[in-house]
């Protein structure tokens, strides 16, 4: 919408802007300058009912959400209006949507390992706590399954506050999530920020904003740690395409807007731990045909402590949490940050991963006895520490029938320098799959 003001009465960039249609009132944000009086604004809502030559008022401010104790439990849109039909929310307190990152004095940078009791994330692909982690995959590999786990764990195991931003999520997926959040008992911890698929660009442009301010507001405020969980950032930059098509701007050749890094790193820049308490931020991040070197994608790793990549190969093979050891990495695995025992047990495995990897052609070529005892041998291990590194989730147990595992990281790392070590070669690998601990052995 191109909206024209007085030369001394100019709207600032970013400032809410107010147009009453008679039944309803739709809120823009303006974001460029046509010339010293038009101003050109993005809707963050439907726009039926504008008509040409209707009144726009200024608000003198950003858009602002409601943040506070009342949020926890339900189901806002991006202004934190209830979508959940239990009411409306009444709080004392305001965010507005756009905030200044924490000052570099501010920030905590010593770094410390968030335990999430998944096996082969904790071993081979550890998170920071407050940090950022992705979960990078395409379509069906299991990213929102794993954010869910990850929200479950947030609230049963370290009691802490979970944030949930759905960007361009399915309206079937936003209700499925709320009703599982619902029967796992999380909700009441919980605040979830949707803008959905069917909404304008400008809402799910900035959605993730909304949830950024909540999340703060417990950092800052409460001094608690908070686990933010984005579903799925990639649709970030896709409505950041839209947006950007919509202010007229040319796209870059690979066909991304031209402040594409820019509108990714203003989100990831506020993600972070201070004095007061910590953000520890997971990221879904849907790859295009599965394409790692999308310049989407390239543009959001640098930003991440912790990359995890699903891999649709794994998953064929009924191998859950379908995360690729040898691709998946985390700046937090290093002797110095885990421990030696953590990193040399870490290594191995990935050692002994690889070189099963590397024997796959032959294997399927000329069959495994044309082998080497020693290829033999490395070859059963690996496939135990594949099985091994699986494990079923609470979100799963009632499709699976089998009851959730929390896995304590020191367990994991003795599993699987056991292993490594041949304490079980003369177990059934198949044993080993879906299980928690040795124990269940």
């Amino acid at each position: 919408m191109d909206a024209v003001f007085s030369e001394d009465d100019r709207p600032f960039l970013n400032e809410a802007l107010l147009v009453d249609t008679g039944e309803r009132r739709i809120l823009f944000e303006a974001h460029q300058y046509i010339n010293r009086e038009t101003v050109r604004s993005i809707s963050l809502g439907k726009t039926q009912g504008l008509r040409r030559g209707m009144e726009v008022r200024r608000t003198g401010r950003f858009v602002e959400v409601p943040v506070g104790e009342p949020m926890l439990g339900r189901v806002v849109n991006l202004l934190g209006e209830p979508m959940d039909g239990k009411g409306m929310i009444v709080s004392d307190l305001k965010f507005p949507i756009h905030r200044e990152s924490p000052t570099l004095q501010s920030q905590i940078v010593q770094p410390e390992v968030y335990e999430t009791g998944i096996k082969v994330i904790d071993l081979l692909s550890p998170f920071i706590r407050g940090g950022k982690v992705g979960l990078f995959g395409g379509a069906g590999v299991g990213k929102t399954v794993l954010l869910m786990e990850f929200i479950y764990k947030a609230v049963k195991v370290y009691a802490g506050v979970s944030v949930f931003a759905g960007v361009g999520e399915r309206i079937r997926e936003g209700h499925e999530l709320y009703e599982e959040m619902k029967r796992t008992g999380v909700i009441d911890h919980t605040v979830i920020v949707l803008g959905q698929m069917n909404e304008p660009p400008g809402v799910r442009f900035r959605v993730s904003m909304t949830a950024l301010s909540i999340s703060e507001y417990f950092r800052d405020i409460k001094g608690r740690d908070v686990l933010l969980l984005m579903d799925n950032i990639f649709r970030f930059v896709q409505a950041g395409s839209e947006v950007s098509a919509l202010l007229g701007r040319v796209p870059s050749r690979s066909g991304y807007q031209p402040t594409m890094f820019s509108e990714i790193s203003e989100i990831e820049e506020r993600i972070t731990s201070t004095e007061s308490g910590s953000i520890t931020s997971v990221q879904a991040v849907y790859v295009p045909a599965d394409d790692i070197t999308d310049p989407a994608i390239t543009a959001i790793m640098p930003h991440l402590d912790t990359v995890v990549i699903l891999s649709r190969n794994i998953a064929s093979k009924g191998l859950y949490p379908a995360v690729d050891p040898l691709r998946s990495r985390s700046k937090l695995l290093s002797p110095e940050l885990v421990g030696v025992e953590h990193y040399e047990v870490a290594r191995k495995v990935k050692e002994t991963l690889s070189r099963y990897n590397e024997l796959q052609d032959i294997i399927a070529m000329l069959g495994i006895d044309e082998l080497t005892p020693e290829d033999r041998l490395l070859v059963s291990r690996a496939r135990k520490l594949e099985r091994f590194l699986t494990q079923p989730f609470f979100l799963t147990e009632p499709f699976t029938g089998k009851p959730g595992r929390h896995v304590a990281l020191r367990d994991t790392i003795r599993g699987c320098r056991n292993i490594l070590e041949g304490k079980y070669d003369d177990v059934d690998e198949r044993k080993f799959y879906m299980i928690g601990t040795e124990r269940e052995l």
